[in-house]
């Protein structure tokens, strides 16, 4: 698989990013993804919708997993999330085969992304300050909310 450019995974966190804010719009947790195919084609979106749905396993990964329908592989795919992955969504990753992370940020939180880069999963961690603001400010005015969904 060829590595990814900086450009790319900015424009396909870009995706993830308007995910994660159309969540906040609707009352729940910021955080958003999206599945792209090996070539560029993207295969779902979604966003952490605990709140909305009252389901605790709709995370932003799940949703855009469910959202990219069925596969025979997922080989050579990309998860992009604005958030580091909890250890759920590493799993889906190291399950399902996911071959790239685009992490939006791990300021905040950081989850399993050393794990599945120690099991060869390539990791690109953008830091991206508008995820780390939107993720600050969310923590900062909804801490109940926000350590239910990291289950503390």
């Amino acid at each position: 698989m060829e590595r990814i450019d900086q450009a790319q995974a900015r424009a396909w966190l870009a995706t993830a990013v308007a995910e994660a804010r159309a969540g906040l719009a609707e009352g729940g947790i910021p955080i958003g993804a999206a599945l792209y195919g090996a070539d560029g084609t993207l295969l779902g979106s979604g966003r952490n919708r605990r709140v909305q749905d009252d389901d605790a396993s709709v995370h932003a990964e799940t949703a855009a997993f469910r959202a990219a329908g069925r596969r025979r592989s997922y080989r050579g795919t990309t998860m992009v999330t604005t958030l580091s992955p909890c250890w759920y969504c590493s799993g889906l990753v190291r399950q399902f085969g996911i071959s790239r992370v685009v992490v939006g940020e791990a300021a905040t939180f950081h989850g399993g992304h050393d794990w599945l880069a120690e099991h060869g999963v390539e990791i690109v961690l953008l830091d991206d300050s508008e995820c780390v603001a939107m993720m600050r400010d969310f923590i900062k005015d909804q801490p109940a909310l926000w350590n239910e969904d990291i289950g503390e």
